[in-house]
């Protein structure tokens, strides 16, 4: 029962990762340049850039609709309050209203930078699904991707 048991728990992790890896590879390799130019508004009317200023930057795009991206803001926020080596900038995507974004960020009592994203982050980031997450390092080169839920663990593990 329980070698039958582990064989089924093996073979269900083991499509996950392949699952996982099928749909990360739409998105920006690792190792490619950041676009240091392409500026966003925020929500507080300030402009932002998504490049590193000398230490990693979890980029994280959201929709405000998405149920895993409100289930998994949280551990984002969590380590963007635990951990001072690493930067967060939220961008949300497909929203109808700035009001929605502001629901959403007060709902979560999120701090980082919230900027509004459009049709041309969405391609140069080639944004697919909700949430994607990229973590940019002191180069701007992309040195981690992912897409869909991520524990707090796992979004610190990926931003070292």
């Amino acid at each position: 029962m329980f070698k039958s048991l582990a064989i089924q728990t093996i073979i269900f992790i083991c499509i996950f990762q392949f699952t996982s890896f099928i749909r990360e590879t739409s998105m920006l390799s690792t190792d490619s340049p950041v676009n240091t130019n392409h500026t966003l508004p925020t929500l507080h009317g300030e402009e932002i850039t998504l490049s590193s200023d000398n230490k990693p930057l979890v980029v994280y795009f959201f929709a405000p609709w998405c149920q895993v991206c409100h289930a998994s803001i949280g551990n984002l926020q969590s380590i963007y309050e635990k951990n001072d080596a690493i930067d967060v900038i939220a961008v949300a995507m497909d929203f109808t209203s700035q009001a929605e974004v502001e629901k959403f960020t007060r709902q979560h009592k999120l701090t980082f930078p919230i900027a509004l994203g459009d049709h041309r982050t969405k391609s140069n980031f080639k944004v697919q699904g909700y949430p994607s997450y990229y973590v940019i390092n002191e180069q701007n080169l992309i040195a981690s991707k992912s897409m869909g839920y991520s524990t707090e663990l796992g979004i610190y593990l990926r931003s070292l």
